[in-house]
């Protein structure tokens, strides 16, 4: 018999961003893949975000952000984890990200951004086929 667990997923809302009806979508739709979702709730700070991420000992951080904050707050929570030594988790973005910002978000670690309409589907196909387990 296999002790399978189910993917573990932070999804966090980092900033003063006060917008949550997006990634509350998100989080039902990888509950429904199987998965299961933490929810940090809005306002985390990227210190917040590590710490918790470290405590539920997740697979993957969704980090959603609509305030234009994700070119600090992203590479922040990155520099975070690296000081931590956290380095097997998988890192996603989403929200409201101009193109011409996500090459210097991956750069610094994010794996994948997910824009406006993304469908849910490709979103858990991405986690299960690029989980760092």
């Amino acid at each position: 018999m296999t002790n399978t667990r189910k993917i573990r997923i932070l999804a966090a809302k980092p900033g003063l961003d006060g917008h949550d009806r997006g990634v509350k979508v998100i989080a039902n739709a990888l509950m429904d893949a199987g998965m299961e979702v933490i929810y940090t709730g809005l306002r985390q700070s990227p210190e917040q975000i590590v710490e918790t991420a470290i405590q539920e000992d997740v697979d993957v951080i969704a980090l959603s952000i609509l305030s234009g904050a994700h070119d600090f707050l992203f590479p922040r929570i990155m520099e975070l984890l690296k000081e931590k030594g956290v380095t097997d988790v998988l890192v996603i973005g989403g929200g409201i990200i101009p193109d011409e910002d996500i090459g210097e978000l991956k750069k610094v670690g994010i794996a994948e951004i997910f824009g406006p309409g993304t469908y849910t589907d490709d979103i858990v196909t991405y986690i299960q086929e690029n989980l760092k387990r």
